[in-house]
């Protein structure tokens, strides 16, 4: 039987399979919708060959049990007749076919925005939702160990792309049916190209990352349009008579609950924000609650699809705040308090949590440098361990939770250049001076490292913007066109070794890597201020090729995101905000990794692009002219600054930094001693031997690129 009859039979049959509520707690059952082996059957390795399944698994929650209080509106969801809330989430699997061969984990990848990452990231696959293809599966090296690899839907509101995995969630009514709960919605937006049209999602590198409530009366006198330059510069309303809830159809102009029109149209670099009133929200909690208890039942029940003994969950960015969120509400312990996730891989979180569990949550959401400004996104506490707010005299840790109900995962936070300057990044290892190191009060405006727990790791990967940019290095378009070409530095075989070391931590008890991030005390971590960023002028003719009419002097930005202290009502203890858009209070101080000569971070961990470097590799990237706001910066972007070829070239173009004929005799010169660097780093664990070929070749063409 071939792989298309083997799908259209799983069709056919729609397999169902039942599971017992009593063995294992809240899936009540997992549809599959089809079941087919990978590539006909191929083998990966020793392990053998795989197999894909995909379905929908239902869940059923107690509103009164006290692992499920902490879901905001759940006790106004719609129950069963034994009192249980129901609900259910898409379910992606790769799994062997041998599971007597396989690794005995399950590596859960929490999707971004609906979306499924993990083969392109980690096996260099196309990024194919549905994986068919050799090419969708890259070098194969995940399925090579033996990991089962999942991808779960938790987040409501994905769009319709193919291949989203989706969480289906009831709506919550006040007093159960059929009063509806209202209330405001915001939604802000910056556009690189001047637009008559808008709709109501979220916007996130020039695509809509998520649905969005509809407005829902249109006439509501609280629906409010303002415009403004930059985060904190002074809102200005715009008369109700210059725009309306409508969009151009063929040229016509219809009346739409999920677009605005601005007469005038929305001009580039300002920022737009709208006020408007909703009804019927999701209970966007349940999400959480979906992990939770899916992991659960892949750990705890024997009959399961794929049964495992570890689970390590991975986030990126979205989905690396959502982990954060989820140890914080304390979802690592199941209904019968048993530990759920033995790792976390958390990337590119920043000190962010999100959108994920109050009334209207918007999860698409985050915290860019010219939207989503204000979300409860970098909110505190941030730190895993207490740590105590001098102003509002609160005190709590990320992971107090956890340590109560003993079970605290393994966890990884791995943070870019990018997320120092726009996530708030220092925030999850640095607290006030004073708190928790003396008696006196904590210092606003003094800050000092902060003790980080034994079961964490905190890593700064020096020198790489919060996606790997393209190679060779190329502007960015659209609402990503900045002034520098992106930073191309390749996170792939980082996330190998952090998969390594995690699995290595949780079942052999290996310690991984120490924690490797810029600090405070050695002068590694400092205020923007005291930033020693080389001023690098002249015409760009040839150390910056095709950045078009942008400033001749290439400076660090003036500003960085900063973590807020938000007034959102007297309701946002429950999760329910009544301030649209919120109060905005004193900031957190925010701190960024210390500069060598040439404007490279000074520390973290340091790839061979680093100890070897042939460019500048920031973490910042201001915006071009050409969209406006040319003195903000760009959402995830750093930037790509070579070095010049000859003293001569530095001499002409007002380059302080060392030629690439000054630093290094010869290419055999470079390349030997990029080498050495690469083994250093699989001394360290954070390179694995059989990956050093590839990085060596990524190396040499690194060289032809910059000297060509």
């Amino acid at each position: 039987m071939n792989i298309h009859t083997r799908i259209a039979a799983a069709f056919a049959l729609f397999v169902l399979v039942l599971l017992s509520a009593t063995a294992f707690a809240r899936v009540d059952r997992f549809e599959i919708s089809s079941r087919a082996d990978v590539l006909n059957g191929k083998p990966f390795g020793a392990v053998g060959p795989y197999e894909k399944i995909s379905g929908r698994v239902y869940f059923k929650v107690k509103p009164e049990d006290a692992h499920n209080k902490v879901i905001v509106d759940l006790d106004n969801a719609a129950v069963d007749d034994k009192g249980e809330v129901e609900f259910s989430a898409d379910v992606f699997l790769l799994k062997p076919k041998d599971m007597k061969k396989a690794n005995g984990a399950l590596l859960l990848e929490i999707p971004n925005r609906g979306g499924k990452s993990l083969l392109r990231l980690v096996n260099g696959g196309t990024g194919s939702p549905d994986p068919i293809s050799e090419s969708d599966f890259g070098d194969g090296w995940l399925l090579r160990q033996g990991y089962v690899i999942g991808w779960l839907g938790w987040q409501w509101d994905v769009t319709d792309d193919p291949g989203n995995m989706r969480l289906y969630a009831p709506i919550a009514y006040d007093e159960w049916w059929p009063k509806h709960l209202t209330g405001l919605l915001r939604s802000d937006f910056t556009l690189a190209e001047k637009r008559f049209d808008m709709p109501l999602g979220h916007l996130i590198v020039g695509r809509i990352g998520g649905r969005e409530y509809p407005v829902t009366w249109a006439n509501d006198p609280r629906n409010t349009l303002t415009v403004r330059d930059a985060p904190t510069a002074p809102r200005r309303v715009i008369p109700k008579s210059a725009w309306s809830f409508a969009h151009e159809v063929k040229g016509k102009l219809e009346p739409s609950n999920w677009h605005i029109h601005l007469k005038l149209g929305f001009d580039p670099g300002k920022i737009y924000e709208l006020v408007y009133a909703v009804d019927d929200p999701v209970v966007v909690g349940l999400g959480l609650a979906a992990v939770r208890d899916f992991v659960s039942y892949v750990k705890y029940d024997k009959q399961a699809v794929a049964s495992v003994t570890q689970v390590y969950a991975l986030g990126i960015s979205q989905t690396g705040r959502f982990l954060r969120h989820f140890l914080y509400e304390g979802f690592n312990a199941d209904e019968q308090k048993r530990q759920v996730l033995d790792g976390v891989l958390s990337h590119v979180a920043g000190a962010g949590r999100g959108s994920f569990n109050h009334r209207f949550a918007q999860p698409s959401r985050d915290a860019q440098p010219m939207s989503s400004i204000f979300y409860p996104t970098d909110i505190f506490p941030f730190t895993d361990l207490p740590q105590t707010d001098a102003v509002t005299g609160e005190t709590a840790g990320l992971l107090d939770k956890a340590f109560a109900a003993k079970v605290a995962p393994k966890i990884f936070y791995s943070n870019t250049s990018y997320e120092y300057w726009g996530r708030a990044g220092s925030l999850i290892h640095t607290i006030a001076c004073g708190d928790g190191a003396s008696p006196r009060p904590a210092d606003l405006d003094c800050v000092q490292d902060a003790k980080i727990p034994e079961n964490v790791r905190i890593y700064l990967l020096a020198g790489l913007q919060h996606f790997s940019g393209p190679f060779p290095p190329e502007l960015g378009k659209g609402d990503l066109h900045g002034q520098q070409p992106q930073n191309p530095n390749p996170v792939r075989w980082l996330w190998r070794a952090m998969i390594s070391n995690m699995n290595a931590w949780v079942r052999d008890g290996v310690q991984p890597p120490p924690n490797n991030y810029p600090r405070v005390s050695d002068g590694t971590l400092v205020p923007l201020r005291k930033l020693a960023f080389p001023r690098l002028c002249g015409d760009g003719s040839s150390t910056r090729p095709g950045r078009g009419t942008v400033p001749s002097c290439i400076t660090a930005p003036t500003n960085l995101n900063e973590a807020w202290r938000l007034d959102f009502g007297p309701e946002w203890k429950r999760g329910i905000i009544s301030k649209q858009p919120p109060e905005v209070g004193k900031a957190f101080p925010v701190l960024v990794p210390q500069v060598d000569a040439d404007g490279n971070d000074r520390g973290g961990v340091r790839i061979p692009e680093m100890m070897v470097p042939i460019a500048t590799y920031t973490g910042w990237n201001l915006r071009h002219p050409n969209i406006g706001a040319p003195d903000q910066r760009v959402s995830f972007l750093g930037s790509y600054i070579p070095f010049a070829k000859t003293a001569a070239e530095s001499q002409k173009t007002g380059d302080p930094r060392l030629s690439l004929a000054e630093r290094y005799k010869s290419r055999e010169d470079y390349l030997g001693r990029y080498k050495q660097a690469a083994e250093q780093l699989v001394k360290e664990r954070w390179l694995l031997q059989e990956d050093v070929p590839a990085v060596m070749e990524r190396g040499a063409k690194e060289w032809e690129e910059v000297t060509r």
